[in-house]
């Protein structure tokens, strides 16, 4: 937890004043000695990773104990390129090490073990947890424990596809409706962007699958549709609202691309200091971009009656 007592040292003044020029000395001092958590080291993820320790943020604990893979290194610059540093270690103690080199100040450290069975009291040390390449289940399972807890524990969920990306927040006690994705869809706004629904349907179909994200393929694609028709049936919509092509693509990626992934990731950044901080307004409650238009859209469902 944060010490709010704590003055921000010569060094640290010196560093970060351009910010505290920003946003203020109590703001930095507050962000100073927070803790975050990430799991999911993914490319939108390390883009946040690497921003939030430029930042001076107090300590980062990452946790993803995947052995690198092809896959995993087309938007992750932290990992080296040379087999013989990567060989036996994880994507975290990778990540770790490069990222002690951007910040010394900040206190970068590896929490081993698998996300979904961290308990709630594990969650209680943090400030904000931040996860990606997970299930459903999981994210479901870890945003209810941090609502466990006698304290905020802001909650973040992050997540590219192709060209697209999405984060919902759960800021626990500002203005939100419980578990923004199971709110029913005739019941959201009506210009509501189709990637919201698209991501539905996706996500609905690894749970069936029983994959993680990101295990999908164009081949899946017959199968999404045919989901998309009964869920659109069942939630009364119109299944033009979930595009054949937004869905393909969203299926067919198998590399990340890194403007997108600094776009989103910066944008959680952003989301992350603004909850910690006390400055800025946070958006409500889920974020979408789409590099094909290059729209971010913010869609507030705060007051959609579940």
């Amino acid at each position: 937890m944060g010490k709010e007592g704590e003055e921000l040292t010569e060094q640290e003044t010196a560093i970060y004043d351009r910010q505290i020029r920003v946003w203020g000395v109590d703001a930095q001092r507050r962000y100073s000695k927070s803790h975050i958590f990430v799991s999911g080291l993914k490319g939108t993820v390390v883009e946040f990773c690497k921003n939030i320790v430029l930042a001076g943020v107090g300590s980062l604990t990452l946790n993803d104990d995947r052995f690198v893979a092809e896959e995993l290194l087309s938007a992750n610059f932290l990992v080296p390129p040379d087999e013989n540093i990567t060989r036996g270690k994880s994507l975290a103690e990778l990540c770790c090490e490069s990222l002690k080199d951007f910040n010394p100040m900040v206190s970068v450290s590896v929490e081993k073990g698998d996300l979904a069975n961290f308990d709630v009291e594990f969650f209680q040390k943090f400030d904000a947890v931040v996860i990606s390449c997970c299930s459903l289940l999981t994210k479901k399972s870890v945003n209810a424990k941090c609502r466990k807890l006698p304290r905020r524990v802001a909650f973040y969920h992050v997540e590219c596809r192709d060209s697209c990306g999405e984060i919902f927040v759960d800021l626990q006690n500002y203005s939100y409706s419980k578990e923004a994705i199971a709110v029913p869809w005739r019941s959201l706004p009506k210009r509501m962007t189709k990637l919201y629904f698209a991501m539905r349907v996706i996500e609905r179909f690894e749970v069936l699958e029983r994959c993680n994200p990101g295990d999908t393929c164009a081949d899946d694609l017959p199968n999404v549709l045919k989901l998309r028709k009964e869920l659109c049936e069942a939630q009364c919509i119109n299944e033009s609202q979930i595009p054949d092509s937004l869905l393909e693509r969203l299926l067919a990626s198998e590399h990340e691309f890194p403007p997108v992934c600094a776009i989103v990731g910066g944008v959680l950044v952003q989301e992350v200091i603004k909850a910690i901080s006390g400055k800025g307004d946070p958006l409500k409650n889920i974020f979408f971009f789409d590099a094909t238009d290059g729209k971010g859209i913010i869609e507030d469902i705060s007051n959609v009656n579940s």
